[in-house]
């Protein structure tokens, strides 16, 4: 985020794929205030599941040829990042999901990643940082009825919130605020 809209502000987005591979792509995103003006960019990476077995999938010659690619990255450098899992992180938000938190593809719509996540932060870090970056790195989908428990690190100056099964047997996402 380069500088945050207002209640009621009028944005624009503008998206593109910006690699097709086998089984995966990367989707570059721009966010344009009322005047124009750049005010966030992001970029996520895809992969291609089969709805019916929910198994990676590889894309075929249709799917490549139908959505194209834009050359341009929204980033200087490429986003490879793999983050590990904080030690000592301290338990801050446990949740059981609800049919609110469940998208069309039946498990937890992105979005709510970033919910829970801000729901873990300590009192002190909620009531005075202003986010600016988000990093989601998804590992295993949540689904309904599940229950959950985020646990928050403090890391290199980013908030790490590990969102994990209620057993801690399954890691579902790292999300670092920062």
């Amino acid at each position: 985020m380069f500088s945050h809209p207002k209640y009621n502000d009028v944005i624009t987005i503008k998206t593109w794929p910006r690699v097709l591979e086998k089984f995966y792509s990367y989707r570059d995103f721009e966010v344009f205030d009322n005047n124009n003006n750049l005010i966030a960019i992001a970029s996520s990476k895809w992969i291609m599941i089969n709805t019916e077995t929910g198994r990676i999938e590889r894309m075929t010659e249709d799917i490549i040829n139908a959505y194209g690619t834009v050359e341009k990255n929204v980033f200087n450098k490429p986003l490879n990042e793999k983050p590990r899992e904080p030690e000592n992180s301290i338990l801050g938000f446990e949740y059981k999901v609800q049919r609110k938190d469940i998208d069309t593809n039946n498990h937890v719509n992105n979005v709510h990643y970033i919910d829970y996540a801000i729901e873990a932060l300590p009192e002190d870090v909620y009531n005075s940082y202003e986010i600016n970056n988000v990093q989601i790195h998804y590992k295993k989908e949540i689904k309904y009825g599940e229950k959950i428990k985020c646990y928050y690190s403090l890391k290199n100056n980013k908030h790490v919130i590990s969102i994990k099964s209620e057993d801690n047997s399954v890691l579902h996402s790292i999300v670092k605020l920062y």
